[in-house]
């Protein structure tokens, strides 16, 4: 069993074990002034404003010194590492927000919170459109050495994700419940999958559920931890819309990427763009000129193609098509469209969509 260093850090493991806002821990810690450990914390008494009586029994209760190594070193053999506010390791670009989380529960590689970053965010049903555009811009931005964060959900979080990992980049997921409680529990396999090459964070103990509260809370994390924010399909009602605050109160970039303007999934980004909230993209170099980056992804692809797929592929250049559109504008007899189309698909430049759409690789 490994001992806790000092007295201080055994009290904030305790602390870790409550899953406290960071406000309430800095109350308890403020009347424990220059003595924090758990001894004096049990002696002490508490107004009811920081703690309440029934609260602080139920703590008091559980202060005991083996119960916590235990804790502690459970946390190690499941590889978790324990960050307080205190911690060298604890990520700069978090450390000095208002509503920064005082603890943080991670998994996998810390050397990930200090390198440029962008949050890839957006809404949980995709249209094939928005996924196409996570893919793309995903690809093009990770594959140039920019870690991509998101929080583990369904649709453009989960696609980001998986384009990440798919082209060798880096990826942070930060969750909106404990580490053990995987929510939803159909992403375990990319929780692990992201935590072996890249990073799993939480600012709940490991056994935490995740409630409606704590996604909104995840997303300011989210927002903090990045560089930038990119928002590639999202409607007026989508929790989106509290990532893109805390963004804006941050100080950092928003990226929005345009879409369709009869589509719901896409009146969250026309809007941002057009009330100038967001800066507007449509290939990954708009984000990267910021990073004083180089696409190192599709946009610098130079594939060996014959006149009659290039026809097809210039075509699709600035986004997804449908058949009909590819056939009337590529010149060439439908025989011949379909031969040269699957050909590109084959060699993965192309690949179909749901509803007959095509869109690069």
């Amino acid at each position: 069993m490994i001992e806790i260093e000092s007295e201080m850090k055994k009290f904030l493991v305790f602390l870790s074990m409550f899953d406290f806002t960071y406000s309430k821990i800095e109350q308890i810690i403020e009347v424990l002034g220059n003595d924090v450990s758990l001894k004096h914390f049990c002696k002490n008494k508490f107004d009811e404003k920081v703690l309440s009586k029934e609260n602080f029994e139920k703590m008091k209760e559980r202060a005991d010194e083996q119960r916590i190594k235990n804790y502690y070193n459970n946390l190690l053999n499941d590889d978790i590492i324990l960050l307080t506010k205190y911690d060298e390791k604890y990520p700069q670009k978090l450390r000095n927000l208002n509503d920064a989380p005082f603890f943080l529960f991670c998994k996998g590689d810390l050397c990930l919170l200090s390198k440029p970053s962008l949050a890839v965010v957006g809404t949980r049903k995709p249209t094939a459109y928005g996924r196409m555009t996570t893919e793309r811009l995903v690809k093009d931005v990770a594959a140039a050495g920019v870690v991509i964060i998101s929080g583990l959900a369904y649709g453009v979080d989960s696609i980001a994700h998986r384009k990440c990992l798919e082209v060798g980049g880096k990826t942070i997921a930060v969750l909106g419940s404990g580490l053990h409680e995987i929510y939803p529990t159909e992403h375990q396999s990319l929780a692990d999958e992201i935590a072996r090459v890249g990073l799993l964070m939480s600012e709940y103990s490991p056994n935490k559920k995740a409630t409606k509260y704590s996604f909104p809370q995840r997303n300011r994390i989210l927002a903090g931890l990045s560089d930038g924010v990119l928002i590639t399909e999202a409607s007026m009602k989508s929790g989106t819309m509290h990532t893109k605050d805390f963004a804006l109160d941050y100080g950092k970039n928003v990226y929005a990427v345009p879409g369709n303007i009869d589509s719901p999934s896409s009146e969250l980004t026309n809007e941002i763009i057009k009330t100038g909230q967001a800066q507007c993209v449509t290939k990954s170099a708009d984000i990267l000129q910021d990073y004083n980056m180089e696409s190192g992804g599709s946009e610098k692809t130079n594939y060996q193609l014959s006149i009659e797929e290039q026809a097809i592929v210039s075509l699709l250049e600035d986004g997804m098509k449908d058949i009909d559109y590819l056939t009337k504008n590529c010149g060439l007899n439908i025989s011949l469209f379909n031969t040269y189309l699957t050909t590109l698909e084959i060699r993965g430049i192309i690949k179909r969509l749901p509803g007959g759409q095509i869109c690069l690789s």
